[in-house]
């Protein structure tokens, strides 16, 4: 079923309040790399990245 634009508009509002777009510019060799990483971990490549990025800071802090 379709998203109404109601639905559409509640759902734009929903991530412009909670969510940043943060762009990353790789080779298509590196990005390509991720995108198969990503999918042999049965992930998504914003949720790859994410928890690699958390992993990296996490280490950086001493956590």
């Amino acid at each position: 079923m379709p998203a109404t634009p109601a639905n559409q508009r509640a759902v734009k509002k929903y991530k412009d309040a909670n969510y940043m777009r943060i762009e990353l510019p790789v080779r298509k060799e590196f990005g390509e790399t991720i995108k198969a990483a990503a999918a042999a971990a049965g992930e998504s490549v914003t949720a790859y990245v994410s928890k690699a990025v958390k992993a990296y800071m996490d280490n950086e802090n001493g956590k």
